[in-house]
Formats: structure tokens, sequence, C-alpha cells
């Protein structure tokens, strides 16, 4: 086959590196964006947070120089200085410059409100042990040999946080007998684990939720009828219990109405998740908000929270040492010269990328305040109007990508509660009088007629939806299914209580 040249003319798009950039930073949320800032900070020295000192420095020197402008500059690769690339801080003059050795004590600049006879209290902060460590304390208190304290370390390290075993025995034994060289067997192991499931919190190191609860059972100090039959239930009937069929396990257990609530009262008192006693905080992450909401006089007003506008700027020392690189003539000054205006090219694209973000969070937040402006002023989901990326991409004639990523896993802070801003997009569906509600309206009325529902008898999906009908909203038994699973709601029967 020969070789042949052809013209060909191609029309491609590609998007720049500071375009990435933008888009991987706007759909960030507030804690996130905080752990990405550290690491650019970490990974590009010549990225730098403002400090108190920058803030001073500035004033003082725009007081002085207040025609000067700021400074922009660029080098190319050749060492030849241009305007408009690298953007600096305004200003290189340090404070020092401006005070004394003693004017810098920090009583004579920082300002404090409090008076000599205002009480100042520190706040100590304890941490107790965590969970493992103190099942190892208990284990230390046992008369057990070195072999079996090894064990029984291991298998505590195992534990997971909920306080289940679910690495298989067999695993165990041959992670013993590589890591620590222990030629152990199964039967050994359980032994070992049989004492660890004696500790307290009780059902600590269960291999599944049946056995969690029997340990807790068995430790009942008081045998009483209640909690033998709890013990049987869960022992050969827990498959009728998770599903609810009480009628079976009443014909089983030839026990009546009354007797069956006792027992499932006793039931519901133990702890599924053991490891949740542990003395440590919970981990859980507390939800900081993006936007925050405000209404005055009827009015909502619009705030973007602070720390998504972070005080960064360029290394002034790169800045300067860029300058005295590019103007030696020596191979090692160029190579120099490039590695350093790279990193400089880096600060300023994430720099960019940062405050286009929050225009971006601005521009958008601003339309969806504008076009739910009855809802943020009331508060009533009455009046949340169905809204879709599209609408407010409409509005600030942005793509819809750059909307979804701009709402994604964002909160946004109101008087009536903190939400999640994807929350407020909803699709729209006609009534019979021909009005356009949201999907979340819909969803309000599903969850009140299951909270208003007899426990005894639930509603089945196709009740529910024939409810919704009577009301004029015409959506179909798929549909109602799909909103109570949105809702986290289960279906009828496992909603059944006694």
């Amino acid at each position: 086959m020969a070789l042949k040249q052809f013209q060909q003319l191609k029309l491609s798009q590609k998007l720049l590196p500071q375009q990435i950039l933008l888009m991987k930073l706007l759909q960030l949320p507030t804690l996130a964006l905080e752990e990405r800032i550290k690491e650019e900070l970490e990974a590009n020295p010549a990225l730098e947070e403002e400090t108190d000192a920058d803030i001073i420095d500035e004033e003082l020197f725009s007081n002085e120089n207040s025609d000067e402008n700021e400074v922009e500059e660029e080098f190319d690769d050749a060492g030849e200085i241009k305007e408009g690339e690298i953007k600096t801080s305004a200003s290189d003059v340090e404070v020092e410059d401006y005070m004394g050795a003693e004017e810098l004590d920090s009583y004579k600049y920082e300002i404090s409100n409090k008076g000599q006879d205002d009480d100042f209290k520190e706040t100590v902060v304890v941490e107790g042990i965590g969970f493992q460590e103190l099942l190892e304390q208990q284990l230390g208190l046992k008369d057990i040999t070195e072999r079996e304290y090894t064990i029984g370390v291991y298998l505590i390290g195992c534990l997971e946080e909920d306080g289940y075993l679910r690495r298989e025995i067999d695993l165990i034994v041959d992670d013993l007998a590589f890591n620590y060289n222990l030629t152990t067997d199964i039967t050994e192991v359980n032994k070992v684990l049989k004492l660890i499931q004696s500790f307290d919190p009780a059902g600590v190191g269960a291999l599944t939720l049946q056995e969690c609860l029997l340990l807790q059972l068995e430790r009942k100090p008081d045998k009483t009828k209640e909690v033998v039959f709890a013990m049987e239930i869960i022992k050969n009937h827990m498959e009728e219990f998770s599903k609810k069929h009480y009628d079976k396990i009443i014909r089983k257990l030839d026990i009546n109405l009354d007797e069956l609530k006792e027992i499932i009262a006793e039931i519901i008192h133990l702890n599924p998740k053991p490891a949740n006693t542990d003395t440590k905080e919970s981990n859980f992450s507390a939800i900081i908000p993006d936007f925050i909401i405000t209404v005055s006089d009827g009015i909502p007003e619009l705030s973007i929270n602070g720390r998504n506008k972070p005080d960064l700027k360029i290394s002034k020392d790169y800045t300067q040492m860029l300058k005295e690189y590019t103007s030696t003539k020596e191979k090692n000054s160029k190579e120099a010269s490039g590695f350093i205006k790279s990193k400089i090219e880096t600060a300023s694209w994430f720099i960019e990328a940062l405050q286009q973000r929050y225009a971006t969070l601005s521009l958008c937040m601003k339309a969806i305040l504008e076009y739910q402006l009855e809802y943020f002023s009331t508060g009533d989901d009455n009046k949340l109007k169905p809204m879709i990326l599209k609408d407010i991409a409409h509005r600030v004639n942005l793509d819809l990508s750059t909307i979804s990523r701009m709402a994604n896993s964002k909160y946004v802070q109101t008087p009536y509660g903190t939400f999640l801003l994807k929350s407020f997009f909803s699709e729209s569906m006609s009534t019979e009088s021909g009005e356009d509600v949201s999907s979340r309206e819909i969803k309000n009325i599903l969850k009140g007629l299951i909270e208003s529902e007899n426990k005894q008898k639930p509603l089945t999906d196709n009740e529910l939806c024939s409810k919704l009908n009577i009301k004029g909203y015409n959506i179909a038994r798929r549909t109602v299914a799909k909103y109570r699973e949105q809702l986290e709601i289960p279906v009828g029967r496992m909603r059944k209580e006694l």
C-alpha cells in the first residue's frame, strides 16, 4: 500500500487548562474548596495567603503612594519584560519598613474590644479515648497469654466503625501468620473473639446484626418472658421480623398482640451499631452553607460565604527572583527563570479561577433568588416555582453544565432552614386546573399523607396515587414510588406498626 499525502481541514474545540481548572473548582463545596486551596499552597511556593501584615502594608503604601498604579509585568522566554501577565500585590513594601521594633507590638495596631476587667476564659477541649483503645484496655485486664493478647489486638483492629467484624476468620488466620509470624487456627481465633464479644459495649465483635442483637439480649441480667421471646424471634424468626410479618410470629409463638408489642419494645431498645457508644465525637461533617439568604422587611438578601473568596497573592520573593534571573544571560539563570515563571503563571491562573468561580456563584445564585423570589420571601413551599437548569442557564447566558456544577453539593442557608441547592430544581407538573406546580410541592403533600396514615394499615403506593389524583395531581403510581424513595420513605408494609 503506497503512502499518500493529503490536506484536511478540521474544526475542533479544546478546553484550555484554565477552563478545566475553573470547572473543577466550580463544582467544589466550601469545605472541599478549602482543602483544594491548601493543596495548591503546598504544591506551589509562588502562591501565598495574605496576612494581616500584608493588609497593613498595603494601606500604608497606598497612603504614601496614592498616585501609583498596580504593577503588571510579563516576562517572555528570552527574558524581556511585557505588560499584562504577572499580577502581584499592590506593594512590595514590608510593614517593618514603616515601624520600629517597639511599634510592632501587637497591642498598638490590633483592635481589642476587651477591657482590663473583662473575664478571659479559654475553652478546654478534652478528647476521650477511642473505641478500639477502650477495647484494648479491657483486653489488657484479662488473664490471657501474650499469644492470645496479640490475636485479640489484631481482631480489635479489624473491627469496623460500627463495631462489627466483617473480615472472614480464615483470612485473619492468614494475616496473623504473614504479619506476625504467628501460626494459629480458626478455633483459637474464635476463642479470642468470644472473649472480645464479652466486652463493653454489648454486641461488639459480632459478625452479623442477628448475632449482635443476641449478644445484647444474652447480657440482660433479668431473663424476663419478653427477653426470652425476643431471643427466640431474633434466633429463629429474624426474616419474618425484619419484613414485619407479625401475624406469622404471633401464630408460631402462640402469643397475643399485646405480648408481641412488649417483645418488640424490648428489641427496639437494643443497639444495632454498638460502636456508636464511642466516647469520641461522632463522625459527622457539619454542613457549611455556601450561600446565605436573609429576609429583611420581606425582601430577601443574598450573601456568599466569605470562605469561598480566600485572600491569595503571588509571592513577592518569587517575583523579585524572576526579575533577577531574567536580567542575567547565563544558561542556568534562563532555566531557573523558566521554572519560576511557570510557577507564577500557575499561581496567577489559580487566583483568577477562584475569582471567576466566585463571580459565577454570585451570578447564578442571584438568578435563582430572583426566579424563586416569592418562596425566599415567605418560605411557603407552595410558592416554589418549577425550575430546571435550563431556566437559570438562559437567564445568566451560561452553559447547562456550568449551572449543574454550580448547584452540585452546594447548600443555601435560609430563615426556613438549610437546603441542598439542587433541591430547588424540580420538574413541573400540571394539575387538573392547568396550573403548573413543582415536584417538591407534590412531595410535601405525599409526605403529609404518609404522616397522617393509619400506621396499623399504611397506605400502598396505589392508594397514595389515588389520593393525589383526588387532590387534582395527575400522577402515576411509579412516580409516587419514585418520589417516596427520594424522600427515603419505605414501602407501606415496612411502615406498619402494631
